[in-house]
Order: structure tokens, then C-alpha cells, then sequence
């Protein structure tokens, strides 16, 4: 028992400093942080410009184009960030300090996995609350407490699952070219493919099964329910083309792909930190 206690304390120590490492390196290169604001920031001056003369009927439950837009960009932002998180770990192969940490007489190497899902877990809900604010600055709302519980649970469960995809390819790849590459091959494609710009009754009916089952939707739906007046997670949040979804259906589809891609890479993470 008292063994345990030194090896959760160890491990707590190990992940905080790798933790602190990689908060060390943004300090130093603090544009990842900007980029990734006014990446999201500019999109919500166009797009919300782009439709401000639309008609009011435009989209359904909503007063601007800019209230629908939103929640879409508080998603896009938190993904682009996870899905990012494996090059930090790419680069530390690519110049050998992975090596030197895996030689290192670590309690658990499993700090070295915890301290990126922390990082950018902390650095994606810091760009969504930055997002949040100026949708409000710009008088498109604020979730009240209960909205935004829903609206970090939501970025939570879907950082987990991209950045475990991430990481994976971080060890998988032969590179961070290829990192790169693959990044954005996926980004723009799941955004499109996603309700983020669009509800799915604008969408072709292939376009709207692809839609339904994106992740990205899963996340931004239970969002614009946190934005709405009357929260209930029992709301009908997506009417998917195989039936509607609730907000609590939503989180739940998040919750299982997250647990399932933690399940489904540890063995990888298992192989190639041992």
C-alpha cells in the first residue's frame, strides 16, 4: 500500500514536469497558441459577414448566421488543437529525447502520454474560452452554467479521442512531414463534412449520412443546445437521416469513441513505450 502511494506520487511528479516541459515550449513559441485563435476568429468575422443580409428563416432556431456558426468554431478549434498534439512528440522522436526518456528511470512511462493529453487539453479549452467570449463580444450569446459544464464535457471528450488518434500516428508515421501532411488532409475535409457551417437539412443525402456520424457533429450539436434558453440534455440536438439524437445521445456517441479509441491504442502505446 505505502508502495503504491510513492508510485502515484512519482507518477504525478513525472507527468507534471513533462507537463510544465511542453508549457516551457509554448512560452517560447506562444504563436501555436495565437494561430490557433485567430485562425477561428477570422472565419467568424467572414462567415458571419458573408450571411449577415440572409433571411431571417435562414437556419432554423437560431437569430445570425453568426449564433449557428459558433458553436461550430468552438468545436473546429478545440479539434485542430488535438489533433496538432502529436507533433510535439514526432519532433521529441525525430531529435532523440523520446529515446533519452525511455532510457530514463521513469516510475511509469505512461507520464509521457498523460503529460500531452493534459497540454492540450488545458491549451484547446483555453482557445475555446477565448472563442466563447468574443461569439458573446459580438452579442451571439453565452451559455448560463449548467450550458457550459455541457460545453467543456463535450471539448473534453472529444480532445481525448483526437489526441489519442495523434499520438498514435505520432509513433505510427515515419515523420513529421508526413504528420503534417496527414493533418491536413484530415482538418479541412471533417470540418466541410461537418454541421459546423451548415445543418444537415442543407446537405446532399450522402453528404448528410457522412454529417451524422462525424464526430465533429456529435461535438457541435450538444453546444448549440448549451446555447439555447431552455437546456435539456433530452432535446433533440441532430436529426440525423437514421433517426434523431438527442444531447444526451450525442455525449454518449462521444463518450464510447472516446473510451474505444483509448482502448484501441493502448496496446500501440504499450509496444512502442516499453
Amino acid at each position: 500500500m505505502e508502495l503504491q502511494k510513492y508510485n502515484i506520487f512519482f507518477l504525478y511528479q513525472e507527468t507534471f514536469a513533462l507537463t510544465k516541459r511542453l508549457f516551457i515550449q509554448l512560452k517560447r513559441r506562444p504563436s501555436t497558441l495565437f494561430a490557433g485563435i485567430l485562425q477561428p476568429i477570422i472565419w467568424l468575422f467572414l462567415f458571419g459577414a458573408l450571411f449577415t443580409n440572409a433571411p431571417k428563416n435562414f437556419l432554423p432556431g437560431v437569430d445570425s448566421y453568426g449564433s449557428f456558426l459558433g458553436a461550430g468554431l468552438i468545436v473546429f478549434t478545440a479539434f485542430s488543437g488535438a489533433l496538432n498534439s502529436g507533433l510535439p512528440l514526432m519532433f521529441d522522436r525525430e531529435f532523440g529525447f523520446l529515446n533519452r526518456l525511455l532510457v530514463a528511470p521513469l516510475t511509469s512511462r505512461l507520464s509521457i502520454v498523460l503529460s500531452s493529453f493534459i497540454y492540450i487539453t488545458i491549451l484547446s479549452l483555453v482557445q475555446s474560452i477565448v472563442i466563447m467570449i468574443m461569439t458573446f463580444l459580438l452579442g451571439y450569446g453565452l451559455p448560463d452554467l449548467l450550458g457550459l459544464g455541457i460545453v467543456f464535457l463535450t471539448l473534453i471528450l472529444l480532445v481525448l479521442f483526437v489526441t489519442s488518434i495523434s499520438l498514435s500516428l505520432a509513433f505510427v508515421l515515419p515523420g513529421h512531414i508526413e504528420l503534417i501532411a496527414l493533418i491536413f488532409v484530415i482538418n479541412l475535409p471533417l470540418l466541410f463534412s461537418s454541421t459546423a457551417l451548415a445543418p444537415i437539412s442543407f446537405m446532399p443525402n450522402w453528404l448528410g449520412w457522412i454529417a451524422s456520424v462525424n464526430p465533429l457533429t456529435l461535438a457541435i450539436e450538444p453546444i448549440r443546445v448549451a446555447y439555447s434558453s431552455n437546456i435539456d440534455l433530452n432535446l433533440i440536438a441532430l436529426e440525423a437521416p437514421y433517426g434523431d439524437l438527442t444531447c444526451k445521445n450525442c455525449i454518449s456517441s462521444l463518450f464510447l469513441l472516446t473510451i474505444l479509441s483509448l482502448i484501441i491504442i493502448r496496446p500501440l502505446l504499450n509496444k512502442k513505450l516499453n
